[in-house]
């Protein structure tokens, strides 16, 4: 589940650029998978969704959205669910300070 206590506010601004989305209008089932998809299907599908996201103009806002709120679900921005956990779980390692490290089974504190 998406975690809501990252959602901006309803302040229209931070929504408007959902306006300008090329999947606006588009039926959202292309963009998440039922359940038990797998495999081939599953691709094609996120090609496609992924196709509508390349020509999006706010496409950068919607990944930027996507990641901020941890969207579990569904492509965003160009984004599969396992590509935003990948970026997610980079941006952890980067968060987490050397010094933190040390002392940790199998990291050496020389």
């Amino acid at each position: 589940m998406a975690d809501f206590s990252r959602l901006p506010g309803p302040n229209a601004d931070l929504w408007d650029w959902q306006l300008l989305a090329a999947c606006r209008g588009v039926d959202s089932s292309l963009f998440f998978h039922p359940e038990g998809e797998r495999g081939a299907a599953r691709s094609a599908r996120e090609t496609s969704a992924k196709e509508v996201c390349m020509r999006c103009p706010v496409r950068a806002e919607c990944a930027a959205h996507a990641l901020a709120v941890r969207e579990p679900y569904g492509v965003w921005g160009g984004l599969t669910e396992d590509e935003r956990e990948e970026l997610m779980g980079r941006a952890r390692h980067r968060l987490v300070p050397a010094s933190s490290m040390t002392g940790h089974a199998g990291i050496s504190g020389a």
